[in-house]
C-alpha cells in the first residue's frame, strides 16, 4: 500500500502535535489535577510565562522520540528493526548525565537504568526486561513517550509501527509499558487512514494480549466514558481505581495512559479540547499531552490543530534534539518531519521525494511554516511579524513591515545554535554545535512584491557570541529592491574570532521615505567547507565551549589550553560540526598529558561512529573506524609518543582517503567499506587520560 497522498503534511501535523503538547504540558509535569486548579486553572493555553520558564526547551519526550527513531538509517531500515540495534544507537546518541534521558538514578530512573545495563555489555532487550530490572522499574512511563516516530515511519501499518515500538520500548522497559507504547503506535499509524478514534482504539487493542493490564484499563473507561458525560467524573474514578498511589514508582504508566485514553474519547475532533482535558488531568503531563497531540495532529491534520488558540504561532516550528549529534540538535518540526517522512517511504519501498528548493535548509514549502524564523523584537523598531505565504505553486516566508523609517531595520532571524534562554532550561542539558560555519557561503532568494511602496535594502544578518555570551550583530551587503523586484543575496560568512553563530536572518531598511509592505524570502541555504579557526575568545564566556557536544568526564576551562579534556574511565569525546560537512582539513596541537591513546576525530556521527587519528601509549600512529563496540584498524605506523610535549597534528579527509601528519610521520587510509563513513565534524579523544589543544584551524580539503 502506497504512503497516502498525504502522507508529508500529516507528519508536519504529527510532529507539531507532540511539540505542542510537550511545551504546553512541561512546565506543571508532575503536578496533581487538585494542584493544577488550585493554581492555574484549567489549562487551555501555555502558562510557562506565569511559571518563569521558557517555551521552548529541551525534554526527553522530545529529544528521544527523534533520535531513536534514527537507528532506522544507522542499522537496518526494515521492519526487521531489532532492539538490540536501537540499544547501540542509544550509546551513539546519549551522553552520559547530559543528553535525553531523565537522568536520576538506577532503580529511580527507568531509562537511566537501562542505559547502564547497556554500557556494562547488557543488550537490549535484556537492558530494560522485567527480569534484569524487576517489574516496577520495568513498568514506567517511558516506552510509552518515545513511541511517535515509530509510526509516523509507518503510515497506515499499524502492526509495522507496534513491532517497531515493541521493539524500541524493550530497550528500557517490559510488561504494561511496552503494551501501551505498541498500542498507541499502533493507533497513530491506523490515524492515517481512519479518524474513527473507536476504530483507532480497536486497533491498538487488537495487538496487545487480551488478558494485558492495558486492554482493562481502557474497557473500564469505555465504560466511564459511555456512563458520564462530563470528563471530571471520569478522571475521578481513574484517580480511584488507577490513581498514582495504586502503582510503584516514580512514574507508572497505567495512570498516564488512562488520562491519554480518556482525552481522546471525550475530545477525538478537538485538538485544543483534548489538550486541555489532558493537561488539566496533570500527573505527568507532559508526556500525555505529546503522545495525544501527536495522534489528534496525525489524526485532524493542520487544520485541525489551527481550529482553536494559535498553538504554532509561540512554537514557530522551534524543536530542540539534545544528543551526542550535535549538528542535529537546534532543529525545526519541518526538517523534522521531513526526514521522518523520507524514513516512511523508504521503509515502504518508495523512493524518498526530492528536496524542497534544491536542499535549501530553510525553504518554507509547508503550510504555515516558519522553520524558526521570528522578528527581533527591539525597541524603537518597527512594527514586524512574519507569516508563511503561498505563492502560486510555492511557499515563502514574508516579513511583513509597516511605517519602516530611515535609521530603522526590520529584521527575522532564526536559531542556529543554542539561545541564550538554555541557560534558564532546568533538569535537561542542550548538547548542540552550530548550523552555520565562517567561511560557508549563505544564500537567499528575496522577492520584494510589487505591492509594496517604497524601495528598500535587504541583506543577510546574523548574530554570533561574544567572550561575554552576549550577541553581536553581524551584517552582509545589503541590495536595494524596489516593489516588482527580486534578487538572489549571497554573502560567504566572515570570522567570528571562533565564536559559535547563534542566529541568522535578513535585515530589511529604508533609505528615502517611509517604507511599509513584504518581503518574500523564498529559500535561504548554506553551503561549502567550514574555514576557521577554533580557540578560547577574550572574555570569560561559556557559549563557545558549550558549542562542543561534552562527551568527556571533565571539560575544563581552568587551564591554559583552550581545550583541555580528561576522561576517567573508558574512552571520551568532544566534537564540534555538523553531518553537512563532508570533506575538509584541520589542523592543530595536541598535548597528550596522559592516558592509553589520544588524538582527533573525524566525521563524527555520536559517540561511536568516527574516524580517528589517534597516538597511542604502545607508539603506535593509528587511523581507526569506530562503529559501535568495532575499531577497525585502517592504517598503523610507528610513532613515539611523550607525554606532555605538544604534537603538530595535520588532517586531511576527502572522499574515502584520510590523510595525517602527526609530528614528522605521515599517515594514509582509505575506507570504500559499507560501514564507511561519509560526513560529521570533528572531535578530540582521549582514553583514560587528558589530552589539551590551543587552536584547532578548519578548512577545505
Amino acid at each position: 500500500m502506497p504512503v497516502p497522498n498525504d502522507y508529508l503534511e500529516r507528519v508536519y501535523a504529527g510532529v507539531l502535535g507532540k511539540l505542542i503538547g510537550v511545551y504546553l504540558g512541561r512546565p506543571f509535569e508532575g503536578w496533581t489535577y487538585q494542584r493544577i486548579m488550585e493554581e492555574l486553572g484549567e489549562i487551555t493555553y501555555y502558562v510557562h510565562d506565569q511559571l518563569d520558564q521558557p517555551l521552548v526547551v529541551t525534554d526527553d519526550d522530545v529529544a528521544g522520540t527523534f533520535t531513536f527513531v534514527r537507528a532506522l538509517e544507522d542499522y537496518t531500515l526494515s521492519p526487521d528493526l531489532s532492539a538490540e540495534e536501537i540499544g547501540k544507537a542509544w550509546l551513539n546518541y546519549i551522553v552520559e548525565e547530559r543528553s535525553i534521558l531523565w537522568w536520576g538514578g538506577v532503580g529511580n530512573s527507568t531509562e537511566h537504568t537501562a542505559w547502564i545495563n547497556l554500557k556494562k555489555g547488557i543488550p537490549a532487550p535484556a537492558s530494560g526486561s522485567i527480569e534484569t530490572n524487576g517489574q516496577t522499574v520495568a513498568e514506567q512511563i517511558g516506552a510509552q513517550i518515545f513511541i511517535d516516530g515509530w509510526a509516523l515511519v509507518s503510515p497506515g501499518k499499524p502492526q509495522l509501527a507496534a513491532k517497531l515500538a515493541e521493539q524500541a520500548g524493550k530497550v528500557s522497559h517490559d510488561g504494561e509499558s511496552v503494551y501501551a507504547a505498541m498500542l498507541w503506535a499502533a493507533m497513530e499509524a491506523e490515524a492515517f487512514r481512519s479518524s474513527d478514534i473507536d476504530h483507532l482504539i480497536d486497533t491498538g487493542l487488537s495487538v496487545i494480549p487480551a488478558e494485558s493490564l492495558i486492554a482493562k484499563l481502557i474497557a473500564d473507561i469505555r465504560a466511564w466514558h459511555k456512563a458520564n458525560a462530563e470528563w471530571r467524573h471520569t478522571r475521578q474514578l481513574i484517580e480511584d481505581r488507577y490513581g498514582y498511589d495504586k502503582y510503584p514508582g516514580n512514574c507508572h504508566v497505567i495512570p498516564n495512559h488512562a488520562l491519554m485514553i480518556m482525552a481522546v474519547l471525550y475530545a477525538p475532533d478537538d485538538f485544543a479540547l483534548a489538550q486541555t482535558i489532558v493537561n488539566t488531568s496533570g500527573w505527568d503531563t507532559d508526556c500525555n499531552a505529546g503522545n495525544v497531540g501527536c495522534l489528534l495532529g496525525i489524526m485532524l491534520g493542520l487544520e485541525g490543530i489551527e481550529n482553536g488558540p494559535d498553538w504554532r504561532g509561540p512554537v514557530a516550528d522551534r524543536l530542540l534534539i539534545s544528543s551526542a549529534d550535535g549538528g542535529n540538535s537546534v532543529n525545526d518540526a519541518v526538517r523534522t518531519a521531513i526526514y521522518l517522512a523520507d524514513l516512511g517511504r523508504r521503509l515502504n519501498g518508495e523512493e524518498p521525494m526530492a528536496p524542497p528548493k534544491n536542499g535549501a535548509q530553510f525553504h518554507f514549502s509547508l503550510p504555515g511554516s516558519t522553520q524558526g524564523f521570528r522578528q527581533l523584537l527591539r525597541h524603537g523598531a518597527p512594527q514586524v511579524s512574519v507569516t508563511n505565504i503561498e505563492q502560486g505553486p510555492d511557499r515563502a516566508l514574508g516579513i511583513n513591515y509597516h511605517a519602516l523609517a530611515p535609521g530603522q531595520r526590520a529584521i527575522a532571524t532564526t536559531p542556529t545554535f543554542s539561545p541564550p534562554e538554555v541557560l534558564a532550561m532546568r533538569t535537561y542539558d542542550l548538547m548542540a554545535s552550530p548550523l552555520v560555519y565562517p567561511g560557508q557561503t549563505v544564500r537567499a532568494r528575496v522577492i520584494a512584491p510589487d505591492t509594496n511602496k517604497g524601495t528598500i535594502e535587504a541583506g543577510l544578518f546574523l548574530r554570533a557570541y561574544n567572550g561575554s555570551d552576549s550577541l553581536n550583530d553581524v551584517e552582509g551587503e545589503a541590495v536595494a529592491l524596489a516593489p516588482g523586484q527580486e534578487t538572489v543575496l549571497e554573502w560567504r560568512v566572515p570570522e567570528q574570532d571562533g565564536q559559535p553563530i547563534a542566529e541568522i536572518g535578513i535585515a530589511i531598511s529604508t533609505t528615502g521615505k517611509r517604507a511599509d509592505g513584504t518581503l518574500l524570502i523564498d529559500y535561504l541555504r548554506w553551503d561549502g567547507a567550514p574555514d576557521f579557526t577554533l580557540k578560547r575568545p577574550a572574555g570569560d564566556g561559556d557559549f563557545w565551549r558549550m558549542a562542543w557536544v561534552n562527551g568527556v568526564s571533565f571539560f575544563s576551562k581552568r587551564f591554559p589550553a583552550s581545550f583541555r579534556i580528561s576522561q576517567s574511565r573508558d574512552e571520551g569525546l568532544v566534537s564540534h560540526g555538523t553531518r553537512q560537512w563532508t570533506d575538509y582539513s584541520v589542523e592543530t596541537g595536541v598535548t597528550v598529558h596522559l592516558g592509553n591513546y589520544g588524538g582527533i576525530a573525524l566525521r563524527v556521527q555520536g559517540l561511536k561512529r568516527y574516524y580517528a587519528v589517534r597516538m597511542t601509549r604502545d607508539n603506535k600512529l593509528e587511523i581507526v573506524r569506530v562503529r559501535d563496540d568495532e575499531t577497525k584498524v585502517l592504517a598503523s605506523t610507528s610513532f613515539e609518543l611523550t607525554f606532555e610535549h605538544q604534537i603538530p597534528v595535520k588532517a586531511r579527509i576527502a572522499g574515502d582517503t584520510i590523510t595525517a601528519t602527526v609530528g614528522d610521520t605521515r599517515i594514509e587510509a582509505s575506507d570504500a567499506s559499507a560501514h564507511a563513513f561519509h560526513n560529521g565534524g570533528i572531535g578530540l579523544l582521549v582514553h583514560e587520560g587528558a589530552l589539551s589543544a590551543n587552536t584547532i584551524r578548519l578548512g577545505a580539503a
